[in-house]
């Protein structure tokens, strides 16, 4: 009987779900959106509620439309966002922010409502933040606990468990407490290398009743990212779900990372490829055989996402994110919006497309951007300067209004979140992780013209993957090693992926891209030390 594998991706704005073969096809795909309330450019909140109903409803549908008998299901793999759940006894959810609407239990990943909590704790300089790059960011879990310890006092100390988005529908699925290794090694300081927490980190922080209570609502049994959970899928999750009880469920992973496991070993050595998950933000993943110590990026992590192996995350906080704010800035919006719905195409790509027709090659299409510069970090710099007060820099906009100067601004915006990703990279080598390819996911990305325009910002190859839906794909290899498909991850990420195309940098355009890129650096150290001297004439 053919081996039916399930992958389970909880995105920002929505849940989807994919059926895979062993080979790692996918035979169909289902999406379910799920609500953000958002206050402010801080406060972003969800209900668990909503997204394990939706993860239902799509591996239904997805179920479905492949036409395979259920009864083939022999494992599910879920990621998701590095999202905090807040769950009380029982199925009680708890409110994050307002008590008036407790269906809203999850803090957001994005939220940043916990910068000043970060900003303490990162200045208390604990040795175990030698392991998130040297700073503590506010989309971790730590700070954001401390904020509830300290503004929802009374939600805090209800609080059952407080789960890492992934653990949590890993939870439903099985009722197995069991935490990822990859959830709490990246996200929560968990010492995976060492197999402990580190109580000495809570107590100094000011959350010492977690080490009191022997972290059971945070984690008290850590398993690595595969691991078969409980007795596999309930009688009640497999209901909902339209699947047979007692199917495999994998330990999971972040969305992220799941998107590294379905790409960088596609290409045969992991450790030679860089995963970049471009989607609502953008991560970086870089795997070591040995631990590499990289300021301002976040790690080094073992056995985070390939078992055995070290991981360093870096990114950016606004990816897809970023160029969606930048486009909302420019008064041909409007029109070209119009344009895009009468095509049938989502606005960026509609205008990655116009760049294309206006460039007549990719390469050419930064030619389009001569006067335009971006520094796209309206949420602050993630890596590798650890920096959440940063913001965006536009330089060179003009008086233009038309739509063909919106697609420029376009094309400067992708070519900024390039020259981000080259900083990262040259950080990394320069502290013992080099790769020498970068494997893209993530729909923000997937545009023929961004990968172009990514290889000849970095100057290094970018590989396409033969699966359109690669986090899906990572996911399912997740269930695969879990109902036992594949012995580990390290022999099925081999045998599930494989590259499909390569764009190599246009050695032609390397003066302008290196040119463009001291300019992105130059425009960075502007805007620090800008805002340092308003911030000391403030205070004076």
């Amino acid at each position: 009987m053919e081996h039916y594998l399930i992958g389970v991706d909880v995105g920002t704005g929505s849940a989807r779900a994919g059926v895979f073969d062993r080979a790692g096809n996918l035979l169909a795909s289902a999406k379910r959106g799920i609500d953000m309330h958002r206050e402010g450019g801080t406060i972003a909140e969800q209900s668990s509620t909503q997204v394990w109903a939706a993860v239902c409803a799509s591996v239904r549908e997805c179920v479905t439309q492949a036409g395979i008998d259920p009864a083939g299901v022999t494992g599910i793999g879920f990621d998701a966002t590095c999202s905090l759940v807040v769950r009380g006894a029982g199925e009680a959810t708890l409110p994050v922010g307002d008590p008036a609407h407790p269906e809203r239990d999850i803090i957001v990943w994005m939220d940043h409502r916990a910068l000043e909590q970060a900003e303490r704790i990162n200045a208390q300089g604990h040795p175990v933040l030698r392991y998130v790059g040297g700073r503590i960011s506010p989309e971790m879990e730590t700070p954001k606990l401390l904020w509830l310890a300290e503004n929802r006092p009374e939600v805090y100390a209800a609080a059952a468990h407080f789960f890492d988005l992934t653990d949590f529908l890993t939870w439903k699925a099985t009722g197995a407490l069991e935490r990822s290794a990859c959830t709490v090694t990246c996200k929560w300081t968990y010492l995976a290398h060492e197999r402990r927490w580190d109580e000495s980190y809570f107590r100094q922080i000011g959350l010492a009743d977690l080490a009191d209570q022997g972290f059971a609502r945070i984690g008290a049994r850590v398993v690595d990212p595969g691991t078969a959970l409980g007795q596999g899928l309930t009688a009640d999750a497999a209901s909902a779900m339209g699947l047979r009880p007692g199917i495999a469920v994998a330990a999971g992973l972040i969305d992220a990372h799941a998107g590294g496991i379905g790409t960088v070993a596609a290409g045969g050595d992991a450790t030679a490829c860089l995963g970049y998950v471009f989607g609502t933000s953008s991560c970086t993943m870089t795997t070591t055989r040995e631990p590499a110590f990289v300021p301002g990026v976040w790690g080094p992590y073992f056995s985070a996402m390939v078992p055995g192996h070290w991981l360093n995350e870096g990114g950016q906080s606004a990816a897809g994110a970023a160029i969606d704010q930048l486009i909302r800035l420019h008064p041909a919006t409007a029109e070209a919006a119009a344009r895009a719905k009468a095509a049938e195409k989502p606005l960026p790509q509609w205008l990655a497309d116009r760049a294309l027709e206006l460039a007549g090659q990719p390469s050419r299409a930064v030619r389009l951007a001569d006067e335009l510069h971006v520094v796209p970090e309206f949420l602050g710099n993630r890596a590798p300067f650890a920096d959440p007060h940063a913001r965006a820099i536009v330089m060179g906009q003009g008086m233009e209004s038309d739509v063909d100067s919106l697609v420029a601004l376009y094309v400067a915006g992708i070519c900024g979140l390039g020259y981000g990703l080259r900083q990262i990279m040259e950080t990394q080598a320069s502290h013992g992780a080099p790769v020498r390819s970068i494997s893209t996911s993530g729909g923000a990305g997937a545009h023929p013209l961004n990968h172009q325009l990514l290889a000849d910002a970095t100057g290094m190859a970018v590989e396409v993957t033969a699966c359109p839906e690669p986090v899906l794909l990572g996911s399912a290899m997740l269930g695969a090693v879990a109902g036992g498909v594949y012995p580990d991850l390290a022999t099925a990420m081999p045998a599930m992926s494989r590259v499909a195309r390569s764009c190599a940098p246009d050695p032609a355009l390397r003066p302008l891209q290196d040119a463009r890129y001291a300019a992105f650096r130059s425009l960075q150290d502007a805007g620090r030390q800008i805002r340092h001297q308003i911030a000391d004439a403030l205070s004076a």
